[in-house]
């Protein structure tokens, strides 16, 4: 563990962005923080609390309950910070717009973390909408320096203005890193709680008020925007105005540093009175944003000019240098040499628990309805055992919908695939559905103990919260019988027979069933020994069945298998259990012992 950097207080450090805002949380006396780990936002929690033990955090069942845990913190008057990837926020929209009308006590900030290019995510989803359709107002930082120091702006905005504040940040800001000045913790008081029934119940006698005050905090925070010192412009050659926020604006600043630009930093709402001084500088306006033409559409239809930025710009993907220099009309680079990296496909870990569940399926002749997590790999070659994949918690509700469309027929040859951590998140009102709704189908939760795909975080399945501290796990099994399921069977997955026997029986039986496949991940738990596969080239025929793991510690040359001896995890004899021959064997003596 890092020395915790709440023992820092001068000096500059480099953070990345994500760790950036925890230090504006802790420096700026948040109280509280909550949230489920998502991809580029997950390390905001995880920094808090590894360096900030003054900050109470912890982790969520899902973004929406994050949401309205923080949302009851601030009522009580703390300080109090959630965030989530871009599409958790969809998951949290509800106590998101509620919390809109309601407003503030204690000062709230939502993050949401965009992932243009989709480097981790199933969509390019811009949620600089959210902004605008909640009328929430939004900062988005272009640098690690000003993710601190939004993170203490919001925070002051929330409580001025008695507003959740989005701070919007993308996986470029999330994950480099940038000298950032430190600060000691100002310690803010804990207002406390006082009733307030007319402003915190939003049935419609109180929301009509409610909605009027939104509607005059939207026009203060405009004029507010006006003279906000993040909102800046940087004057140059004015035969081009550009007008630019987040990323997009460093990249701006760097490549064209002659030209006039507007940068926005509080994209909503737009700050009109300094965007018409901007466009009274210049003689043409470009607008430079990823995503979609969001301040594009707004300044072209407030203004009725002709700023240009999407006939420049790409709609889709990440920008950078060379992309926004090719927008501008700037000389392009000097073309950088094709790197020779061979093609690497995503795939399960060496060892993966996961692995043994969706070869089975793929014996059997079998696949699955998929979710979100390490195990959406099921659907890549040679596994080719999963069929759809929607968001968090929609593989059981995907599989009874295929069932009402078809009948048991339909789904006899599908089990819905989801880890513990997303069942836990949303899918047990899936099941719930199932049972309810009279369904034959099988759920395949694949308990692996841990939130594994964004780094190996705590979940209450676990039996450990945030930091480590011992906490009520919960029973997966009785759960799923208290949604009615009468056949909850566990089985350990590198049990290949036993897993092929159940499933079996299961898919074919005439309810809703669940079988748990129960191993934990293999970063978590550390092998005693060093043992790895070991061929015996003569009892080898070369049939290629251990290919049909594809595990990523086993090769072929020379129509033998190979073994990457420093991939094969010790805790695991799938090669070995496939192999027709006995060709392949393992030292498999040695107890695995959970990782501290």
């Amino acid at each position: 563990m890092k020395k915790p950097l709440n023992t820092r207080t001068d000096g500059r450090v480099l953070l990345s962005g994500n760790e950036a805002i925890a230090r504006g949380a802790w420096e700026n006396g948040v109280h509280f923080a909550a949230a489920y780990p998502g991809t580029p936002s997950t390390e905001i929690l995880e920094t808090i609390g590894e360096h900030y033990p003054e900050i109470e955090a912890q982790w969520a069942p899902n973004e929406k309950v994050a949401l309205e845990v923080i949302g009851g913190a601030s009522f009580g008057g703390a300080r109090v910070i959630t965030a989530m990837k871009h599409v958790g926020l969809n998951v949290a929209a509800d106590p998101f717009f509620s919390l809109s009308y309601i407003g503030a006590t204690g000062g709230i900030v939502v993050v949401s973390a965009d992932d243009p290019g989709m480097h981790s995510s199933q969509n390019e989803q811009d949620n600089r909408h959210f902004a605008r359709a909640a009328k929430v107002p939004m900062l988005e930082p272009s640098d690690s320096a000003e993710a601190r120091d939004l993170t203490a702006l919001a925070l002051d905005i929330s409580e001025k203005f008695e507003t959740p504040v989005l701070l919007r940040t993308t996986t470029r800001i999330s994950h480099s890193s940038g000298p950032v000045a430190l600060a000691p913790r100002k310690e803010v008081p804990v207002k406390g709680y006082v009733r307030d029934p007319r402003r915190r119940i939003p049935i419609p006698a109180f929301a009509k008020a409610m909605h009027t005050r939104v509607e005059e905090r939207a026009r203060a925070l405009s004029e507010y925007g006006d003279t906000f010192p993040f909102n800046r412009i940087y004057e140059g050659d004015r035969s081009l105005g550009i007008i630019a926020s987040g990323v997009s604006a460093a990249y701006v600043r760097e490549v064209y540093p002659g030209a006039t630009i507007l940068k926005l930093t509080m994209t909503w709402p737009l700050p009109w009175k300094l965007l018409e001084r901007f466009i009274s500088m210049v003689k043409e306006v470009r607008v430079v944003e990823e995503g979609d033409p969001f301040l594009e559409e707004q300044i072209r239809s407030h203004f009725l000019i002709p700023a240009e930025g999407k006939k420049h710009f790409p709609l889709e993907g990440e920008f950078n240098l060379r992309t926004v220099r090719k927008g501008l009309g700037l000389p392009a680079l000097p073309a950088a040499a094709p790197a020779e990296v061979p093609p690497r496909p995503p795939m399960l870990c060496a060892g993966c628990p996961h692995r043994g569940a969706f070869w089975v399926l793929s014996k059997i002749k079998a696949s699955s309805t998929g979710d979100i997590g390490c195990y959406t790999l099921g659907l890549m070659p040679p596994l080719n055992a999963m069929d759809t994949t929607i968001c968090m918690g929609a593989s059981i509700g995907v599989l009874g919908g295929l069932e009402k469309a078809g009948g048991h027929e339909a789904v006899n040859r599908l089990v819905a695939a989801i880890g513990d951590s997303t069942f836990v998140h949303s899918g047990i009102t899936g099941l719930v559905d199932m049972v309810y709704n009279g369904c034959t189908g099988t759920v395949m939760i694949m308990d692996n103990s841990i939130t594994a795909m964004t780094g190996g975080q705590q979940n209450p399945a676990t039996g450990k919260r945030l930091r480590g501290e011992p906490s009520a796990r919960l029973d997966l099994e009785a759960v799923c019988r208290a949604c009615g399921v009468k056949s909850v069977r566990v089985v350990d997955p590198h049990d290949l027979k036993g897993l092929e026997s159940i499933l079996r029986e299961e898919m074919a039986r005439p309810e809703v069933s669940v079988v748990i496949t129960r191993r934990p991940c293999v970063m978590i738990r550390k092998p005693a020994g060093k043992a790895t596969a070991v061929l015996d080239p003569a009892a080898c025929i070369g049939c290629r069945r251990c290919l049909s793991l594809g595990c990523p510690a086993i090769s072929f040359r020379d129509g033998k298998p190979v073994i990457n001896t420093l991939l094969c995890y010790p805790d695991c004899r799938l090669c070995a259990d496939v192999c027709p021959k006995g060709a392949l064997s393992k030292d498999y003596r040695r107890e695995a012992v959970d990782a501290e």
